[in-house]
């Protein structure tokens, strides 16, 4: 089964066009080091193996960005699979398409040397065609973003019939629910200063980019991490976006305990944070007995004035 990716060809996509005509993706982390024998099955073993290395070649970065480097790198030179789409934008408001054709190759001494070589399509797909969800996640900050649950809508594309798409996920008892906090959480993370955790915490970021946003992990992406402002936690924020009590408990404990055996600094404590649009006594009796996850529900104020 092909799995479905966006990736970023440099930062702002600098390379897009390097990469169109040379049919190409790639990525530059770790640029002086051969990967090849060294790409284990795992992406966390992967990580294990060469966090300490990014670490030790950029030592004012943090556990967190070496995660993410890290785990990009994994994913383009030995996640993606012959027969993957990817999708990479251009620079200029539209997504290039392509399939990965072949196994990983080192080129030293080029741009984004760690490469896989791709089948560009002659299909462009403009951003504003997209779906909202598809948009948001093709959108999304960072080197690599998955987006099979969309593989219908861009074969679509690719084919030129544009069809309506259905979300699959067993978790999700409320489709509207779920569209509608999809929608807040860009909103939360666009207003994240006025908000009562903007007081405490800051949204994750590394060179002037907020990378907490959709933070990858190995059970699904994070919603939010933050950090608080004298550095001392991590917050891990979940959005319960239509989505049954027990499976959103389930999993931010399962985000915490990953950001706290493989992103959290020597003496950083991980919190939890679940926000949803009402209240829920599932989430309040599992959380009694949790100290360190809190339960917020937001409100939403909308008001029609005559003119």
């Amino acid at each position: 089964m092909k799995t479905y990716y966006r990736i970023m060809l440099g930062k702002k996509s600098i390379y897009a066009a390097e990469c169109f005509a040379g049919n190409f993706i790639g990525a530059d982390f770790l640029e002086n080091i051969d990967l090849t024998g060294k790409l284990p099955e795992n992406w966390r073993d992967f990580n294990h193996a060469f966090i300490p290395v990014y670490l030790k070649e950029n030592p004012d970065k943090s556990k967190v960005t070496a995660g993410l480097a890290c785990g990009a790198l994994h994913t383009i030179t030995k996640g993606l699979v012959k027969g993957d789409i990817v999708l990479c934008p251009n620079g200029s408001g539209s997504y290039m398409v392509g399939e990965i054709m072949d196994n990983y190759a080192y080129h030293p001494g080029e741009i984004l040397p760690h490469r896989r070589t791709v089948s560009w399509f002659n299909t462009l797909i403009d951003r504003a065609e997209m779906s909202e969800p598809l948009k948001n996640s093709s959108g999304s900050i960072g080197t690599v973003s998955n987006v099979t649950k969309y593989g219908a809508e861009i074969d679509s594309f690719l084919s030129g019939q544009m069809s309506p798409t259905v979300l699959k996920d067993e978790t999700i008892e409320d489709l509207s629910v779920f569209v509608l906090e999809k929608y807040l959480e860009d909103f939360l993370v666009s207003n994240w200063s006025n908000t009562v955790l903007g007081k405490t915490y800051d949204i994750y970021t590394e060179d002037g980019e907020k990378v907490g946003q959709q933070y990858p992990s190995d059970t699904g992406p994070i919603d939010i991490l933050a950090i608080s402002k004298d550095k001392k936690e991590l917050l891990v924020v979940e959005l319960k976006k239509g989505r049954a009590s027990d499976s959103v408990v389930g999993q931010i404990q399962r985000y915490m305990g990953y950001v706290k055996e493989e992103l959290a600094e020597p003496g950083q404590i991980v919190k939890g944070v679940i926000i949803a649009l009402e209240n829920d006594l599932r989430i309040k009796r599992a959380l009694a007995v949790t100290s360190n996850i809190e339960f917020f529900r937001y409100e939403i104020n909308f008001k029609l004035f005559k003119i």
